[in-house]
């Protein structure tokens, strides 16, 4: 009897244990904004549907559609592409940087992909990424090798903007990145721990710091319709930029009142003195009136950087989500791939 219960005791430990497998993780996430690109959005998804296959054995790939009121939806749904898209429809428009995010949330490679859909990134730096990537670079983005292709008021205003930004923030930005970038699984946790709703992604990818490297990019001309971000959207990404990532706006105007201060104490005493030993003089209505409006114009515009401010401690504490996804389809990939 003893000797029964040894063999079933050995049998018991030699029996091989059976793991219960999750879904599979892709390797590679490719996440692609796209907002009225239907004219682009057929051939990025078989560019990189195509890339895809090639680069790594599993992949994914999440198309969010921003709003978008032209045929782009329609035609990620009825298209056949090699690797598996999930579309991820928001309500309306958000904007760019949180329909990134939206991607970036429902990723689960264990690398991810950043990528616009309007096929001005050649998808041959995916390859260097990926290589510089298995290097050990947890971040690598894409910089504009040039801005030839942009008007000169353009490129200066790019250039201030970036200088007037890396003045008083944390980290260094890059004026060239893109959001063209390759990341890690703990990158992209990262960005998503962050609970700010109003974002600057820019900042954000410099911000969460981990190892990074740059490299060129040659851009192409676009594949079809018009950039989406106009001066008003460039503006309004710019403010936010600022009031995201540094306050020297604040300080600054600090430095002024002080500067304004000193100086009218000092134009008070000349008054005195002068009066004082060559006599009492007319004043001129001219220098008052110049002096109220001037003055006047630096308190609001004071006022205003700090509405700006204010106006982002308002639309954070409100606690709104920045996007709302109403509708989550996966099409699988085509049967003959």
């Amino acid at each position: 009897m003893g000797h029964m219960q040894d063999i079933t005791r050995e049998t018991a430990n030699t029996t091989p244990r059976v793991l219960h497998l999750g879904p599979t993780v892709p390797d590679l996430s490719f996440v692609i904004p796209a907002f009225n690109e239907a004219e682009t959005i057929v051939e990025t998804l078989n560019r990189v549907s195509r890339k895809a296959r090639r680069l790594v054995p599993q992949s994914e790939i999440l198309v969010v559609d921003d709003g978008s009121t032209d045929a782009t939806l329609e035609l990620i749904q009825s298209g056949h592409w090699d690797v598996p898209v999930r579309l991820l429809r928001l309500s309306r428009n958000f904007g760019k940087e949180q329909a990134i995010m939206a991607g970036l949330r429902h990723a689960a490679g264990k690398a991810v992909v950043i990528l616009d859909a309007d096929l001005q990134e050649p998808l041959r730096y995916v390859d260097t990424m990926l290589e510089k990537y298995r290097e050990g670079y947890e971040i690598v983005y894409a910089v504009r090798a040039h801005r030839n292709d942009e008007s000169w008021l353009k490129r200066r205003c790019t250039a201030a903007f970036y200088r007037f930004l890396n003045i008083g923030s944390e980290v260094p930005m890059p004026a060239g990145a893109r959001d063209f970038r390759l990341m890690d699984r703990k990158v992209v946790d990262a960005l998503c721990a962050l609970p700010e709703s109003n974002r600057f992604m820019k900042g954000l990818y410099a911000w969460v710091g981990f190892r990074s490297l740059a490299i060129p990019v040659e851009l192409q001309p676009r594949g079809g319709g018009s950039t989406k971000f106009g001066f008003r959207r460039l503006l309004k990404l710019g403010m936010t930029g600022l009031t995201a990532f540094t306050d020297w706006p604040l300080r600054m105007w600090t430095g002024i009142g002080m500067v304004l201060a000193s100086l009218s104490i000092l134009y008070g005493l000349f008054l005195a003195s002068r009066t004082l030993f060559l006599g009492h003089d007319v004043p001129g209505w001219s220098t008052l009136a110049v002096a109220i409006f001037f003055f006047s114009g630096i308190q609001l515009m004071s006022i205003g950087v700090l509405g700006e401010y204010l106006a982002r401690v308002f639309s954070e504490v409100k606690g709104r989500p920045g996007y709302l996804i109403a509708e989550d389809v996966t099409i699988a990939a085509s049967p003959e791939c």
